[in-house]
């Protein structure tokens, strides 16, 4: 196996783990802790239970930046770099952003709420973290829809 193919499989990996959990987070996770749970538990359970997603997005992140820039110096090096990785690093640094505003400006806020037991801004917050979960699961499904794309645009 070859070094590119290693760093590819862990980038890949890490996008499987990012995107595949905000999916299963945003279409199953919260609506179920919805239907079955009141505000006061409802709001420290998806408080808990993103603590734990944000630390393995956190991870993935890592994985990603490290892949990504060793795979396109090898790419750079070996010739010109396709559009489609060029559109792929710059949604990916997006995401990034976005979830850098989720993790250190909404989740403080929904915490900080919930330890003073304000319900409604508890439940304000999470729906703001909420919508930008839902844009960088969009930005994610349109990363990986150009990564396809682009691929078999090589072969």
């Amino acid at each position: 196996m070859t070094t590119f193919a290693i760093l590819l499989c862990l980038h890949l990996c890490a996008v499987i783990f990012w995107v595949g959990g905000m999916a299963i987070m945003h279409i199953a996770v919260r609506p179920s802790a919805v239907e079955m749970l009141e505000p006061p538990q409802r709001l420290p359970f998806m408080a808990v239970t993103l603590g734990r997603f944000f630390l393995g997005v956190t991870i993935s992140i890592v994985v990603l930046l490290v892949t990504g820039a060793w795979m396109m110096h090898f790419m750079a090096s070996v010739g010109r770099l396709p559009h489609s990785v060029e559109a792929m690093a710059g949604l990916g640094i997006l995401m990034m952003a976005i979830f850098g505003h989720v993790r250190f400006a909404a989740f403080p806020k929904l915490r900080r709420a919930i330890a003073a037991k304000a319900w409604p801004e508890a439940g304000k917050q999470l729906g703001i973290i909420r919508q930008l979960v839902a844009l960088n699961l969009t930005l994610g499904v349109v990363t990986v829809v150009i990564a396809i794309i682009g691929r078999t645009a090589l072969v």
